[in-house]
């Protein structure tokens, strides 16, 4: 049977982006209490989003605090907060891997270690939403998957720790529409024709699934091709990697990619 989310007290972080609000929304509505973590909290909405910076190690033990105490506990952590952006894995890291980093691992790590004892204390759960990309990596955006990667690696050893008392699951959603692509677009490096955009909704689907089956699930996709592609990745890497590369090579072909002075090095190699 599955939990219900009536009186479940939730914290969220990156409440007011895309997935944040709509999660919100739909906890809300289900009869959860929530609380919002976010460096711009943006408008009054019907649940507090406290401002903090989650990549700063002194900001977020007391946000959290305060979010609990808010609360009276926490039943459910939502990681959700993340940034994306350009990064080819041939150039060397700068401002960029580091932000990526920072937001879609550490601050993961921060928010989770923080939340940890409250979670304990009510056999809680800690839902992380990571990427279909970090186990099907895409080229040029070498910073978001391996960011998101090494945040799936950190749920597996935090469920060794912790998962006799805390669940933890991660979800893994494809593409959506959000300002999260804004920067890769401008750089040029659109996904269009290499991930496909799914709705808003089946994330928050997935998110909910995970925090309210009877036993918490380790890997959640958000549909049925992002689960074919998640088996693919895993047990048939090989082939896997190959699919991406002749979608990439088409790409470059039909010069989708001829506007982008961050892919000049594909380009040539192409040629």
């Amino acid at each position: 049977m599955a939990l219900t989310l009536h009186g479940r007290r939730v914290l969220v972080t990156g409440a007011s982006g895309t997935f944040g609000r709509a999660l919100t929304a739909r906890l809300l509505a289900a009869g959860a209490r929530v609380v919002g973590l976010d460096l711009v909290p943006g408008p009054a909405g019907p649940a507090p989003i406290l401002p903090c910076d989650l990549t700063s190690d002194a900001a977020v033990p007391p946000a959290v605090a305060e979010a609990a105490g808010r609360l009276g506990g926490l039943d459910l952590l939502v990681n959700n907060a993340g940034v994306g952006g350009p990064a080819p894995a041939e150039l060397p890291p700068g401002a960029e891997v580091r932000r990526q980093l920072e937001v879609n691992l550490l601050a993961a790590w921060r928010t989770t270690a923080a939340a940890v004892p409250a979670l304990e204390a009510s056999r809680g759960r800690v839902v992380f939403v990571a990427s279909r990309m970090a186990v099907l990596p895409l080229p040029l955006a070498a910073a978001y998957g391996v960011s998101k990667r090494a945040l799936t690696a950190y749920a597996d050893a935090l469920r060794l720790e912790v998962g006799s008392h805390i669940g933890v699951s991660v979800v893994y959603p494809s593409m959506v529409a959000s300002p999260i692509h804004d920067a890769t677009a401008s750089a040029g490096l659109s996904l269009e024709g290499v991930s496909r955009y799914e709705p808003v909704d089946g994330v928050v689907d997935a998110i909910l699934r995970a925090a309210t089956a009877r036993r918490s699930p380790r890997d959640v996709a958000t549909t049925g091709r992002g689960r074919v592609e998640l088996a693919l990745a895993r047990h048939l890497p090989s082939l896997a990697a190959a699919m991406v590369t002749r979608t990439v090579r088409a790409r470059l072909a039909a010069g989708d990619l001829d506007g982008a002075e961050l892919a000049e090095g594909m380009r040539r190699r192409a040629r």
